[in-house]
Order: structure tokens, then sequence, then C-alpha cells
């Protein structure tokens, strides 16, 4: 019956964390809309004047990675995923062998460890921002590849059927949570960390029912009381539901953690994703050990341990290849274009966080893609409101809290100013007086977009940001944006044209932000 019921656990936790990830992100992108759009008092309004002091200019280094860099960091951070797994892979496979008292030969464990280092799949997935069809297709691609490398190395007393049942059994419930869970907008950015929440809460549900299971067992007049009072079927829900009560301040007390675990960088969100793929993975086999194994079958998720020494690996790797201090890349764009600035974010701006540092000013179009831990749980706290920047001096504050600092893997992440209708200003200041870089997206843009033209006219005076990507389209009134950068540096604008229907890719604009690339279909800025 354990088997079972934790089987029904977790999928009923990944059920409740995809449901529970929809509201957050929803709820989440309401109230950044109402508070951005909140009336700010005279006194702390953006025309009030600034007193605050100036922190100095962050240190430029006078090396600036290259695309190649960009390119070598991005075959390490593959590699080094890649490696891991078949190492924890490998590792399960002597494991469960061991346990199962299997023959334990080089050709079983390549064999049985290729079809067990299936979770690389979900890690690519993240890192290039696939599609839920590209991901499940890639699944079933390496499922029906791992059936038929079975079928070739297993011997006579194993039939087909049996081979395909164990595969799906393996595989089946890790696929369905995953691509749940890890893939996607909102799913993505919110459900990993709501998981365990929900693990939890669905965990007292179950005890709850357990209890009533019992008292049932023993005749308790209690029971056949409360039954005949509000009905068997209210009862049985009393039971699953009102365990939530006293469930919530642990799992509230543990998002929490998760999220102060996130801020002071002892979580990276790739290798937080990384070991949730590869617990749920290993749950099949604990499940399976439990008859045999009972409390130790615990021991199936040992090849977690290498997780650490992976993690500890890979930010020394990174560390050594790191050139000076990483530069910062500030993004604008033209805001309720939702789908374009989603692709840059999904195509670009994950590519370039192998580089350097994102900063922009927070909006709800976006939202999905840089929504993390710790913002999750300020929401849910209720607290969202304190990250807005309501006077001058709070852009100050703001800035001494980004985290300009990589993860263990070496991604740098993405910081955001949270801002009102009539802070913003200010805090594109400064964001452009620490960006070495910026990227704008100015597709659709039109004259009446005033707050366009004076970011457009920030960027052209500002004295020490080297290079500013445009990208432009057939839609966009190229000529009111070009005035409005009259008398910038010959060299500090490039401007990309979406000439086409394929659109502009993804490689061209990458290589546009780096200063020592060579920039391919670049438009020359008119004088």
């Amino acid at each position: 019956m354990l088997p079972g019921k934790l089987f029904f656990l977790l999928v009923v936790a990944t059920l409740l964390a995809l449901i529970g990830a929809w509201v957050v992100a929803r709820s989440y992108r309401r109230s950044m809309q109402r508070l951005m759009k909140a009336p700010v008092a005279e006194a702390q309004a953006a025309g009030a004047p600034d007193r605050s002091p100036t922190p100095p200019t962050l240190a430029r280094s006078a090396l600036f990675p290259t695309l190649d860099d960009n390119n070598e960091a991005h075959r390490r951070l593959l590699f080094s995923f890649i490696g891991l797994t078949l190492v924890i892979a490998l590792t399960r496979t002597l494991l469960t062998q061991f346990i199962a008292d299997g023959p334990i030969t080089l050709k079983t464990v390549a064999t049985l460890g290729a079809a067990y280092a299936w979770p690389v799949l979900p890690v690519l997935a993240v890192i290039g921002r696939w599609s839920r069809p590209r991901f499940v297709g890639a699944m079933l691609g390496w499922l029906v590849l791992a059936i038929l490398l079975l079928s070739w190395r297993t011997n006579e007393n194993i039939s087909f059927a049996q081979v395909v049942g164990w595969m799906l059994f393996d595989t089946g419930l890790p696929l369905i949570v995953v691509t749940a869970l890890c893939l996607g907008g909102a799913t993505r950015a919110v459900g990993p960390w709501l998981a365990p929440l929900f693990v939890v809460l669905s965990g007292s549900s179950q005890l709850g029912l357990d209890l009533l299971a019992a008292m049932i067992e023993a005749k308790s007049p209690f029971i056949a009381w409360l039954a005949s009072w509000m009905g068997a079927t209210t009862a049985f829900t009393l039971f699953a539901v009102l365990p939530w009560l006293i469930a919530w301040w642990p799992a509230r007390a543990l998002g929490r953690w998760l999220a102060r675990g996130y801020r002071e960088r002892q979580i990276s969100e790739l290798f937080y994703l990384f070991t949730a793929v590869w617990t749920i993975a290993l749950v099949g086999p604990a499940l399976g050990a439990i008859h045999d194994l009972g409390g130790w079958a615990i021991v199936c998720f040992a090849p977690l341990l290498w997780i650490p020494l992976g993690a500890m690996l890979m930010k020394r790797f990174a560390a050594q290849a790191m050139i000076g201090n990483p530069p910062t890349l500030l993004v604008l764009r033209v805001f309720q274009q939702d789908a374009n600035a989603q692709a840059i974010f999904d195509r670009v701006i994950e590519r370039w966080r192998l580089s350097g540092n994102t900063v922009l000013i927070a909006g709800t179009d976006v939202a999905d893609r840089t929504i993390d831990a710790e913002d999750i749980f300020t929401f849910l706290d209720g607290r969202l409101a304190e990250r807005f920047v309501s006077h001058a001096s709070d852009i100050e504050t703001r800035l001494q809290q980004f985290e300009f600092q990589p993860d263990v893997e070496g991604r740098y992440r993405i910081n955001e100013c949270y801002c009102h209708d009539n802070t913003w200003q200010q805090a594109l200041d400064r964001l452009v007086g620490i960006s070495d870089v910026a990227l704008m997206d100015l597709r659709n843009f039109k004259a009446k977009n005033a707050g366009c033209i004076h970011e457009l006219g920030v960027l052209a005076s500002a004295q020490k940001i080297a290079r500013v990507v445009i990208l432009t389209n057939q839609a966009t009134e190229r000529d009111a944006a070009q005035a409005a950068v009259a008398g910038a540096p010959a060299d500090r604008f490039v401007w990309l044209d979406e000439h086409d229907k394929a659109g502009l890719k993804p490689a061209d604009i990458l290589a546009a932000l780096f200063p020592s690339a060579t920039v391919p279909n670049a438009v020359p800025q008119p004088q």
C-alpha cells in the first residue's frame, strides 16, 4: 500500500503545483500592474530632488568577453550537465543491480546507464528553452531507443513486453511531472518552487485520511457521530483538508527557506531543477525497493550525492574561465509586446547570462521569464510592494540588492527594478550608469511611445555605455527613433532590421552585443 500512496501523493502534488503556478503567476502579474500604476506621494514622486549619495560606478575591466567566450561557456555548461548526468545514471545502475542482486558487467552497466540517463533531456530543454512538444518528442525518441537497446542487450528470459513495461514505469511518471512543471512559461518559473510545498500539504491530507481509516477500523463512536451529523462525504473531505491548517506553517517555512537559499546563492535555478528532475527519476526505484528494504529504500537516492560535488567542480571551472569583470546588459523594449519580449529572453538573454549580468525595469510582459524563488515567496508573503521604487533613495537601496555574482554553474542572474509610472525614469538613469551594453527592442515602435523616446535620448547621451543594439522591423517608425539619438557617438548604436518573415536570428543579436564581434546584417546608422 505504501508505494501506491506515495505514487498518488506525487501525482496530486504535481497537479496542485501546476494549478498553483498558474494562479500565482496570474496574480503576480496583476499585482505588478496595479502597483506600477499606484499613485506615489508628491514628496516621493519622480520630480522630487535626488539628494541620495551616488555610489561609485561599477568597476569596468579592460577585458570584455567575446562571442567565442560565450559559445565556449555554453558548450562547457552542456557538457558539464551531461557528464554529471552520466555519473549519476551509472551510480544508479550499480546501486540498483546490487539491491536486486543482478549481474554487474560492463555490458549491463553501460546498457542500463544509457537508459537511465534520460534526465539529461529536461536539463537540455530548460537551458535551450525547448517547447513542450519538442521535449515530449525528444523523450519519446529516447524511450524508443532505450527500449530497442535493452531488447537487443537483454537475454531471452526477458520479453520485449517486459522491457516496454519496465521503461514506461521508469519514465512514465517522471515524464508527466517534468513536462508539467519544468517546461513552459509560468509553470517552469513557478511550479518547481511550489511543488515541495504541495508535497507537504498533500502529505498532511494523506495522514488525515490514514487517521480516518484507523478510526473507522477501530469503530470509533466519534466517526459514527460525525458521519451521521454532516454526512460521510463531508467528513471525508474534512479529514483531507483540515490538516492543511497545520501543515501550512511548515510548508510556508520551507518556501521561505528556499527563497533565502536562492537569495544567498546557496541554490541556483538550474541546479534546483536538475536536482528535482533526478529526485523524481529516483522515486520509482525507491518505491520498488520498499518491499525488500523497507526504510532502507532511501539509499536509492544516494546518487544525488554527486550533485553537490558536481556543483563545486562546475563553479571552479566557471571561475577559471572568467575574463575580468562580467559586463552588464540593460534590456529595454516597447511594452505591450509580450511575444517579442519573451522570445528575446528565451533566445538571447538566456545565452547572454553565460557572459554577464542583465538589468531591466520590471514589467508584466516578461514576468514569467524573470520571476525567481525570492520573488515568488515575497509575493506570497504579501510584500511585493516593498520591492517598488517609490522615491529616489529607493533606487540605490534596490541596486545594492542586485546580485552580480554568478551561480555555481556560471550563469549570471537577471536583476530588476520595480518602478511606479512616475519613478521609472530616475531608475533608468541609474541602470544606464551601471551598464556596459544595451539591447532595445523597437519592433512595432511608434513615435507616440514617449517612454521609448526618452530611453533613446538617455542612451544617446550616456557617458560609459559601449554599445546599444536596436531591433527594428517594418512597423518601426525609424525616423522618430533615429531623431531621438541624434548627436550620439557614431559607433554607439547598431541597428538590426527584421527585414523578412524569418525574423531576427538570435545568433545575430547575440553577436551584436559583443563590441569585438562582427555584426551581420547591421543597418548603418544615418548621420
